[in-house]
């Protein structure tokens, strides 16, 4: 597979979409092209999940959300190396999102972000923020 290819297989659909960031991988003292960045669309029990990846907020996201019914999506809200908050607030409403689970933040103090904060915005847009921590899991 591969950006903008989809499968189906026994209960389920995958498919890729595009994502925008760097992708590389250190050996030693060099760094080594590693890839087209993506997401993925997840189709199964009757819900739909799409998880951005690493990625900064593009317009074909407004795509994303018209063809396809996303019940809960994992956006980066990091912001030094994807999109921040405000983008990742755009975003959930292009893509259409019932349910946004805030990924990509706070493993280190260049992307410290209020999660909390974000998904009270989120709510104010008729969006509900999930700010999961390591181990909890959300059913919709």
């Amino acid at each position: 597979m591969n950006i903008g290819g989809s499968a189906q297989f026994d209960g389920f659909k995958v498919k890729f979409t595009p994502a925008f960031h760097s992708s590389s991988i250190s050996v030693g003292d060099t760094w080594i092209y590693a890839g087209q960045p993506g997401g993925v669309i997840l189709t199964m029990g009757g819900k739909t999940f799409y998880h951005a990846g690493d990625t900064s907020l593009f317009g074909d996201m407004r795509l994303i959300g018209e063809m396809n019914h996303i019940d809960a999506a994992a956006l980066p809200i990091g912001d030094m190396l994807t999109m921040g908050p405000e983008d990742a607030l755009l975003a959930a409403q292009w893509i259409r999102a019932r349910h946004v689970i805030p990924v990509h933040y706070d493993t280190f103090p260049g992307i410290k972000q209020d999660a909390g904060a974000f998904c009270a915005e989120l709510a104010k847009t008729g969006i509900q923020g999930h700010p999961l921590k390591a181990g909890e899991s959300l059913e919709i």
